[in-house]
C-alpha cells in the first residue's frame, strides 16, 4: 500500500489537532520548501509553539520522530517543487553537463556566501584561543562529519602536533573521558542533534574539557552544550544528506579556524609546516 502524502495527512487530521499543533500545520502547509531545511527548534520558531509541541505534531501524523516528518515532507514535496530534489544544486534529469556544473558552482558558491553571512568573528575568535592553549584537540564527528573532522586533524596535523581524529564512536568516548581542563574537541556536525554528539558534549562537560561545535544549527540541542559555535551554511534537505555543498560550507569554516590559530605566530607556523613538507618531499619519486 503506498505512503499517504505527508500534506494528506495533515488535512485529514487537521480538525483533531490542538491549538498549537494547528499552527504547526498552518506552518508546514503554507511553507513546503521551507520546512524540510529547518531544525525543530527553528520550526518552532516560526510557528511560535514549544520544540515539544513540534515532536507531538510529528507523532501525531504517524512519524517516529521530527526527521521522520522532514523526511517524509520532502518526499511529498519532490513531485510538487523542486525542493524534494535528491540532488544539490537542484539537477534535473534533462541537464547537459554544462547545465550541471553551473548549477553545482552556483550551490557551492551560495554555500560559502550563507557561511560568511553567518560567521561571527568573535566566535572565531573564541575558538582560536581554545584550539591555540590547547594541550590536546580531538577532531570527532559521525558519518560524514567525520569525513570533516578528519579533514580538520590532516590540515592542523601540518602544522601542530596535538590534534587528532577519532572516528569510532566507542572509541571517542574512552578519549574523551580520559581529557582535563586544558583539552578540546572540535565537533562537526551538520545537524548539532545526534545522540553522539549529545553524549560526547555531556562527557566532556563533565571532564571540564572545552568543546567547540561546527554546525548549521546554532539552536540545536549540540550547540546548547557548547563552550563555541561556529556556524555554516548551505541548506540541506533530507534527501540530501553529506551533500557536497554542505561539506564546502564546512570546508570554508575550517580554513577560517586554521587560519586564526596559525596567523597568531607565521614564523613558527611557517617554520613547521617548512618541516612537514621537507619529510614529505621525500615521499614523491
Amino acid at each position: 500500500m503506498p505512503e499517504i502524502d505527508a500534506f494528506e495527512k495533515i488535512s485529514n487530521t487537521y480538525y483533531f489537532l490542538t491549538t498549537a499543533e494547528k499552527k504547526v500545520a498552518d506552518y508546514v502547509i503554507i511553507h513546503q520548501r521551507d520546512t524540510q531545511y529547518m531544525s525543530i527548534s527553528e520550526l518552532a520558531d516560526a510557528c511560535g509553539v514549544a520544540e515539544a509541541t513540534i515532536s507531538r505534531f510529528a507523532k501525531r501524523m504517524g512519524y517516529k520522530g521530527y526527521n521522520a516528518f522532514k523526511l517524509a515532507v520532502a518526499n511529498s514535496t519532490a513531485g510538487r517543487t523542486s525542493g524534494g530534489n535528491p540532488l544539490s544544486g537542484e539537477v534535473q534529469a534533462e541537464d547537459s553537463v554544462p547545465d550541471i556544473c553551473r548549477k553545482l558552482f552556483a550551490a557551492d558558491v551560495d554555500a560559502m556566501e550563507q557561511t560568511l553571512s553567518l560567521i561571527r568573528p568573535e566566535a572565531v575568535t573564541a575558538a582560536g584561543d581554545l584550539l591555540a592553549d590547547a594541550d590536546k584537540v580531538l577532531c570527532m564527528g559521525q558519518g560524514g562529519s567525520m569525513v570533516m573532522a578528519q579533514e580538520a586533524a590532516h590540515l592542523f596535523s601540518t602544522a601542530f602536533s596535538n590534534f587528532f581524529s577519532i572516528c569510532d564512536s566507542h572509541t571517542q568516548t574512552i578519549a574523551t573521558a580520559q581529557l582535563g581542563p586544558r583539552d578540546v574537541i572540535l565537533y562537526f556536525s551538520y545537524s548539532g542533534a545526534t545522540r553522539d554528539l549529545v553524549e560526547i558534549a555531556g562527557l566532556a562537560r563533565r571532564r571540564q574539557a572545552k568543546f567547540i561545535l561546527v554546525t548549521r544549527f546554532p539552536k540545536s540541542p549540540g550547540a546548547a552544550m557548547a563552550d563555541v559555535v561556529l556556524q555554516c551554511g548551505s541548506n540541506e534537505s533530507p534527501l540530501q544528506q553529506g551533500s557536497p555543498a554542505a561539506r564546502i560550507a564546512m570546508i570554508f569554516v575550517l580554513d577560517i579556524l586554521f587560519s586564526e590559530v596559525c596567523r597568531r605566530d607565521l614564523e613558527a607556523c611557517r617554520s613547521r609546516r617548512q618541516q612537514v613538507a621537507d619529510a614529505l618531499a621525500e615521499k614523491h619519486l
